[in-house]
């Protein structure tokens, strides 16, 4: 279960980090304590001042122009959530139904969220507005 466990807590602290700058941030900040709540009840309220505090950090971050601060953030909520979801296991499910409602295609995904998935030697160009590819 670990390599699974490491995977879903990779994809949630890059879910979280993410989405504290869109709109959809307080109904995933709530998802998430709400999770802590009702396995860790005492540490619930702590969970969610430091979503908060990541929060803050990162707009400030962002303004400043520092990229590097968002992934440092990351992996600090992924190794939270790891860790979290050790102690927790039980909780996996309940995560990965959380994750999906803000993934991509979802009506709370980020305007701008782009999917796509490839195999074999397949190749994925996405772009946003212009794309100039020049292959020969």
């Amino acid at each position: 279960m670990e390599p699974e466990i490491a995977a879903l807590a990779s994809s949630a602290g890059t879910t979280v980090v993410t989405l504290m700058a869109t709109d959809a941030w307080q109904r995933l900040r709530e998802g998430i304590a709400s999770l802590w709540r009702c396995e860790q009840a005492e540490r619930a309220e702590a969970v969610a001042a430091e979503l908060d505090a990541t929060r803050e950090d990162l707009l400030v971050a962002i303004a400043a122009g520092d990229q590097d601060v968002e992934g440092e953030l990351q992996a600090e909520w992924q190794g939270r959530i790891r860790r979290f979801l050790t102690a927790r296991p039980e909780v996996a499910e309940d995560l990965r139904r959380l994750l999906n409602e803000f993934g991509p295609g979802s009506e709370t995904a980020p305007a701008g969220t782009q999917h796509a998935t490839a195999s074999g030697r397949a190749r994925i160009y996405q772009a946003g507005r212009d794309q100039h590819i020049s292959e020969r």
